[in-house]
């Protein structure tokens, strides 16, 4: 069954035989499994197995432990680290064993990186499924990391202005670890006071994290501030220019396809499938289409063609250039900026 982090307090009585704790989200992760701690500890599991699928681990070892009797209690957690959340073949074998082996006096958690689809629709996830609780632990985005800031906020009765609450989002977006630390410093600094923008400005420094692929989704939604706020932080972290530019021409090229299909009359309702866009992204690249025109695209192309080559020839990586096609992106940008050039 899956369980969202917010909603894991609410799923877990009665206690199941197995949680599988899985995502890139390290507060999440952490805060899902504190959480199954204390309602298993309220229910007597005293004891604590840790187990890690490294060189050298033998499955053997997680069916003993299983089996084994306990030393200190009659109930035990036996918590196993899958790092690449792949057991194999042997290990597959072994979780669809021991989900035939009914025993309540163990819980089992799993926890690892985040999982494909496909990995969520392999026998050994089922049969762990069939009889627990799964918890992707992932990144909320835009609203949903809104609502998850606004219910910390509440969580630690706190009092924030609107602006002050924009700022927060702008600041962390992205990293609910520092985002969650930040709240707790403000309730040791101004636990009952309302906190103003003014305030959170001599407290923090930005440390919202992005990835390319939320670069390019607020180039298509033409999000103007947001595009330059997360290239901005890109270039503060050190990702690499060819990794922008990859993701940005991946973009542009299917972008260019569906804008020749419309201007040709052709429906783009088979296109959606053939270049496998997700019906959740459909309305971005529906936005982008509406509002640039082929030669647009076709100049967004050349003109980040023209980055690639300084960055390829010359070995100069032109941020400002990169700025200047987030730009481009809004129709009404190209008029005002044809006369710069990048080259």
């Amino acid at each position: 069954m899956r369980v969202y982090p917010d909603q894991l307090l609410r799923n877990l009585s009665p206690l199941p035989q197995c949680c599988l704790i899985f995502g890139d989200d390290p507060w999440l992760c952490d805060q899902s499994r504190t959480a199954l701690h204390q309602i298993a500890k309220q229910q007597g599991f005293d004891e604590k197995i840790q187990l890690t699928q490294e060189t050298g681990f033998s499955w053997n070892e997680l069916i003993d432990q299983w089996q084994a009797m306990s030393l200190f209690s009659s109930r035990r957690i036996i918590e196993l680290t899958l790092p690449t959340a792949k057991p194999g073949t042997e290990g597959s074998a072994m979780f669809q064993s021991l989900m035939q082996m009914d025993n309540p006096d163990v819980l089992l958690i799993l926890t690892g990186p985040k999982l494909a689809l496909e990995q969520t629709k392999s026998k050994w996830f089922k049969s762990l499924d069939a009889k627990g609780v799964y918890v992707p632990c992932i990144t909320p985005e835009g609203a949903q990391f809104q609502r998850w800031l606004d219910g910390r906020i509440n969580h630690y009765s706190l009092t924030l202005s609107r602006d002050s609450r924009e700022m927060l989002f702008a600041l962390y977006e992205g990293n609910l670890l520092a985002a969650d630390q930040a709240l707790q410093l403000l309730q040791l600094l101004s636990p009952t006071a309302p906190i103003e923008p003014e305030q959170l400005s001599q407290y923090f420094e930005d440390q919202s994290r992005f990835s390319v692929f939320q670069l390019t989704d607020a180039m298509l939604s033409n999000q103007q501030d947001k595009a330059q706020h997360i290239l901005s932080q890109l270039k503060s972290e050190g990702v690499a220019m060819p990794i922008i530019l990859w993701s940005l021409f991946k973009e542009l090229g299917v972008l260019l396809q569906l804008k020749t299909a419309e201007v040709n009359g052709q429906a783009l309702q088979g296109l959606w499938s053939k270049l496998r866009i997700w019906d959740k992204r459909k309305p971005l690249y529906q936005q982008a289409i509406k509002r640039l025109s082929l030669a647009q695209v076709e100049t967004l192309l050349s003109t980040s063609s023209t980055l690639e080559l300084k960055l390829k020839q010359q070995g100069i990586e032109d941020w400002t250039g990169l700025s200047h096609i987030c730009l481009l992106f809004d129709a009404k940008a190209h008029d005002a900026l044809k006369h710069i050039a990048l080259d």
